[in-house]
Order: structure tokens, then sequence, then C-alpha cells
């Protein structure tokens, strides 16, 4: 599905960019249609006039902005609901996606964590929920042998807020963690930062690739990578799945465990990756 270059360019660098993986008219457009629908009927839930002026795929998302001005709680509906789409769910359990990860991981037994897969909408100056710098399996322990694939719903520019990664941690291992550190006033998975970030980020150089809806980013489950900031006037719509190895020795050690975000206590279960936050 790849060629042996970029096969061996995901194995030494833990990311890899596939120009036009998806199909946009195919199985990007009926999410996009999907969510400008989603959309509107939050608006008329709530009584919020909208102009509508029908669907158009570069611009399916121009209502949502009304909902966040008016009460954020509304567009924050949008984002609950996305996840439901069954366009959305065909697209990341797609056959294509699960024969490049099993081509990529040697594997005939693939899998997609427990709530591992959603619509984030990362509104443009709100920080509070971006991602900062982590790996993947730290939060999504089903094994270490896991892929992230993430696509936009709308072009990412350079001021949007890319994914930023850092190409060859994922050769370093599992980093060691701290929580309620470094981002002690943000909110439950969000508290979770490595420890001395700051020295470990300095080790490696930065990337942040510019995609369009349809293409395709993956990266090594142990690749640093965090989410840039979004300093434009439009919010960064992207799908973000996992698969996971279910062959893979360390995930079977510790049982293919769901997401942090499903109840998985991490600290637990990698204590000698965990250091001590300091009493106050």
């Amino acid at each position: 599905m790849i060629s042996s270059g970029e096969r061996e360019f995901f194995e030494s660098e833990g990311y890899l960019l596939i120009k036009g993986f998806f199909d946009r008219e195919r199985e990007i457009a009926p999410i996009q249609r999907d969510a400008y629908a989603i959309i509107g009927l939050v608006a008329e839930r709530h009584g919020v006039d909208l102009a509508r002026t029908g669907f158009d795929p570069e611009s399916f998302d121009r209502d949502y902005y009304r909902l966040l001005e008016v009460d954020r709680r509304f567009a924050g509906e949008v984002y609950d609901l996305a996840k439901q789409i069954p366009s959305f769910l065909r697209l990341i359990s797609s056959e294509t996606s699960e024969a490049l990860f099993r081509e990529l991981r040697g594997t005939d037994h693939a899998g997609i964590g427990a709530a591992s897969y959603g619509i984030r909408i990362d509104n443009p100056n709100e920080d509070k929920f971006r991602s900062h710098w982590h790996q993947e399996f730290l939060f999504q322990p089903q094994s270490i042998d896991g892929i992230v694939f993430w696509t936009p719903l709308a072009p990412v520019r350079d001021d949007m807020g890319a994914v930023i990664i850092l190409p060859k941690s994922h050769k370093d291992g599992l980093c060691v963690y701290s929580k309620g550190t470094t981002y002690a006033d943000k909110v439950g998975a969000y508290q979770i930062g490595i420890h001395d970030e700051a020295a470990v980020v300095a080790k490696y150089e930065q990337v942040a690739p510019l995609t369009e809806p349809g293409d395709l980013l993956i990266m090594d489950f142990l690749t640093i990578h965090g989410s840039g900031e979004n300093r434009s006037a439009r919010s960064r719509w992207s799908i973000q799945s996992r698969f996971f190895n279910y062959n893979d020795p360390v995930g079977m050690k510790v049982g293919w465990k769901s997401s942090i975000t499903a109840g998985t206590d991490v600290e637990a279960l990698f204590p000698d990756n965990f250091v001590s936050a300091p009493r106050s």
C-alpha cells in the first residue's frame, strides 16, 4: 500500500504523511455533510438563527462559529455528536486503514482501542484543551506496537496549529511522566506531562506537516507529538483513531487496556515511568 521508501521512512522517523489516502468525495465529504447537518440541528434545538445557504465541503463548519459565539456549550454538543456520525465510524474502521496497519506491523490481528477515536475541534486561541507533548501509548495502552491515524476535515495551515512531531523520538522508548506539575492547572488526563519536558523535547528536531482533507498522517505510538497553537480564525477539525496489535507482548502483558479517558490508571500500570509530584 506504500512504497518501500515510505515504509523505511516511517520506521526511521516515527511518522509518515500519505497524501490523498482517503477519497475526498466518497469518504471525507459525507462526514463534513453530517457535521454541517448536526450544526444546524443543534442551532434549531437552542433557537439560534442561522443563515443557512446549503452544504459546501470547503466551508461545512461556517455556522459552527455562531454557536460558539452564542454559547460555548452549544458548540460542545456538536463536538460530542460528531463522534457518532456513521460515515466517521466507517472511515476509521475502513479496510484500507486496517490493511495499512497490518502491513506496517506485520500482524493479522489489528484492533481499534475503546475510547481511542474521535473528531477533535480545536478552536482558535483556546489552549485549555490543546494536546501538549506526549506519546500515544501512555494514554492508549492497548499495545506498544500501535499507530495513530490522523486526518483533517479542513485544510491545516501554519496559523491553525498543525500537529508538531519530534522525529526519531520513538526510538528512545517510553518517557518518564509526572502528574500535577507542569500542567497542574489542566484537568483529567491533560495534567499528565513528560517529566523534564523542555530537556526531552530539546533533543529532537520538530516538524509540523501541513495537511488537506483526505491526507493521512500516521505516527508510531512512541513518537512524541503535540498540537500546535491555533491562532487562525477557523477551528481545526481533525479525525483521530488508533490501531493496536493484539500480538504485541507488551499489550498482552498489561491486558490491552482501554484509553486513560475510559478509566485506565496508567500511574498504577507503569509505576516505573512516573515520578511523584513535589509536595507543596
